[in-house]
């Protein structure tokens, strides 16, 4: 099987940040806030290892692509894209992924992480302008209306990501949540700083560009 099914906060150790896979877990109990597993995961743990500049650069990408949750293909797919597309190559990246559906319906507070994002459009339960889209690759424009179906507005686990994004601060200024719908709208595409991925994308545009 491609994609990892693992335990996920072990990535997050492996990366030595945390990639936001557990929903609430990471803001209230993540591994990285104990003293002793902060290492990476393995059985050298405390071994000091010196980084090259090209580990750096794919330290970087394995980051980004276990944070949006893609395979090497998907990812590389994402990254030839973003290189035929005009202005940066990095940036235009960030926005590829910042817009899948998945994605949206995390930042929109519909779900706790990404994986139960893309678990709510792979099952049917997110509408793009009324029509039902189960990909969680699909790319969302400007204008475009994201929602749940009504049977998930009253569910739990949608409400409570609802009240726990409510209450870590404000939505993105590109989207425009209405909570007590469990529905938004795409205003417009997310500039560099409104993107939720914490990586360096320079890094990985050297990395693909050798």
């Amino acid at each position: 099987m491609s994609r990892y099914i693992g335990p996920v906060c072990r990535l997050c150790r492996r990366e030595g940040t945390k990639l936001f896979l557990k929903g609430d877990k990471c803001f209230t109990a993540c591994i990285l806030d104990k003293a002793n597993r902060k290492a990476a995961p393995g059985m050298h743990v405390g071994r000091r290892i010196k980084v090259s500049e090209y580990g750096r650069r794919l330290r970087e990408k394995q980051k980004t692509k276990r944070i949006a949750g893609l395979t090497e293909q998907q990812f590389r797919h994402y990254f030839r894209k973003a290189e035929t597309m005009s202005g940066l190559t990095g940036e235009n990246l960030l926005r590829l992924l910042e817009t899948r559906l998945d994605n949206v319906v995390r930042r929109m507070g519909l779900a706790a992480s990404q994986a139960q994002a893309r678990q709510w459009v792979l099952h049917g339960h997110v509408r793009v302008n009324d029509q039902r889209v189960d990909i969680p690759s699909y790319a969302v424009q400007p204008s475009d209306r994201i929602a749940v179906s009504e049977q998930m507005r009253q569910n739990p686990m949608v409400q409570q990501a609802l009240q726990s994004a409510q209450k870590r601060g404000p939505f993105p200024s590109w989207l425009e949540v209405n909570p007590s719908h469990g529905a938004g709208k795409v205003r417009s595409w997310p500039t560099r700083d409104e993107s939720s991925y914490p990586i360096d994308e320079q890094l990985i545009v050297e990395l693909y560009s050798k």
